[in-house]
């Protein structure tokens, strides 16, 4: 073995050998007398969760703890369910696949990265399942894959959330047109192309779905004859989308495309869909609540290019107010870690309340990913994903303590090392020293394009 490669297993080995122990495992724990936020049902003070095998098992005051099970006292700190970010990019090793306009065939689920580190800053901030999803230089991309963190696993398909129904990325606006029309000459080249985009595909998989049940109803003389039809998995997935049998996660920014959408979604019989970003929303957003499964925003960005130059900040208050199924999400490695504080900004612009609020982060992302039976919530029955803060959650001052996925305590700052949030490699140059960022965003392995060189090599303009 390599003197490099023995350095990198002994380094990565100081982060994660307490966690690959319980690799696999359900866990148990015993936590008294917390300030417990349902989210579903209110806030029960001074109460008991009883965790056993990795599902809340007893809600309830005085109970008493079983032998043998890790007891925490909670006393005057808050309990809530694990956050959830319904648009992320964290544990990805690739974002975006710009080789067509269409891309459905491809799956992140084969690019998750068990090592990164964003992981656990995401269970230091409380974040217990995000939703990892292709990036938005396609008008359909790839798609997504649901994730615990259960941070320290060497497999993959351990962070995989089995239960999570499958999802799928669409785009609209600039980043299609930019990366395709722009820069390839290939439709999209304007949003009306977009549109075009998504219908010509829609249109391809229902000639595909008639091509392949010609060829079943066919008998068995015929098919002796014939070749069948030429397998797609692009088109397998187009026609799971308009069956009802994945979620759309759409990139979306201004209120025209949105309203867009919807219209060509309700065209095809789709109800599965949730607006991503939609910044603009809070002008359609009786549509919203009548034709989709909601809205995922942000709580404060825009302006950061042309097509985002308008929103507010009460934005999702409104949206919640409307009946939209309304969530708060990242798209951000630095973000996820503090969707709470994201969250409290409802409170001072749209005067949302606490129940309101944590729903953003919570129950209402679960929703969108169909995942609510088992996570969003602290009720008896469902996955033991937790955190505790040593205050209100929703307070400034507010600071994430432990966190738990499947009753198992993947973060504790009592006991967190020093270094243990720094990802070190041992390959890396230290002459000369760079500040720089790892980009977990929409628009990774594609930002050349977004670039003033790039858009000056391909005279873009807006």
């Amino acid at each position: 073995m390599s003197y490099k490669l023995l350095l990198s297993g002994l380094l990565l080995g100081s982060v994660v050998t307490t966690s690959l122990a319980q690799e696999g495992k359900k866990g148990d724990v015993f936590i008294r007398n917390a300030q417990v936020l349902t989210v579903t049902n209110g806030l029960k003070e001074n109460t008991d969760v009883w965790v056993k095998d990795g599902l809340i098992h007893r809600i309830g005051t005085q109970l008493e703890a079983p032998k043998g099970v890790p007891v925490i006292d909670a006393s005057g700190k808050y309990l809530m369910p694990g956050i959830i970010d319904a648009h992320s990019h964290v544990a990805l090793e690739s974002i975006n696949e710009a080789s067509s306009p269409i891309t459905a065939e491809v799956k992140m689920e084969d690019v998750v990265d068990p090592f990164a580190i964003g992981i656990y800053r995401a269970l230091a901030g409380g974040t217990t399942v995000s939703h990892a999803m292709h990036g938005s230089a396609n008008a359909i991309g790839g798609q997504n894959v649901t994730l615990k963190h259960r941070y320290g696993t060497r497999n993959p398909g351990e962070l995989v959330m089995k239960e999570a129904p499958r999802t799928i990325k669409f785009a609209l606006g600039e980043n299609p047109i930019r990366v395709h029309g722009r820069s390839k000459n290939l439709q999209p080249r304007s949003r009306m192309g977009v549109e075009a985009v998504i219908r010509n595909g829609f249109e391809e998989a229902l000639q595909y779905k008639r091509t392949w049940e010609t060829w079943k109803q066919a008998s068995e003389e015929t098919k002796k004859r014939l070749a069948p039809p030429v397998f797609s998995s692009r088109m397998e997935t187009l026609v799971d989308i308009l069956e009802g049998e994945i979620i759309i996660h759409c990139h979306s920014y201004r209120a025209d495309e949105i309203y867009m959408l919807i219209q060509v979604c309700k065209e095809y019989g789709i109800d599965k869909i949730v607006f991503s970003h939609v910044n603009e929303g809070f002008k359609v957003a009786p549509e919203l609540a009548a034709h989709t499964m909601g809205a995922s925003v942000f709580s404060d960005w825009w302006a950061y290019k042309f097509e985002v130059y308008y929103s507010t900040a009460y934005n999702a208050a409104i949206l919640t107010k409307n009946g939209v199924i309304t969530s708060i999400n990242s798209d951000s490695a630095e973000l996820i870690r503090h969707l709470y504080h994201e969250a409290a900004k409802t409170q001072r612009y749209g005067g949302l309340t606490d129940e309101e609020a944590l729903a953003l982060i919570t129950i209402n992302p679960a929703r969108q990913l169909g995942i609510d039976r088992w996570v969003g919530s602290i009720e008896e029955g469902k996955q033991a994903d937790l955190v505790l803060f040593n205050q209100h959650p929703l307070s400034i001052y507010a600071i994430p303590e432990m966190t738990w996925v499947d009753g198992v305590n993947y973060f504790n700052r009592a006991k967190d090392a020093a270094d243990q949030r720094l990802k070190v490699d041992p390959e890396e140059i230290l002459e000369p020293m760079y500040l720089h960022v790892n980009h977990n965003n929409c628009m990774r392995d594609v930002d050349f394009y977004f670039t003033g060189f790039g858009r000056n090599l391909f005279q873009h303009s807006h």
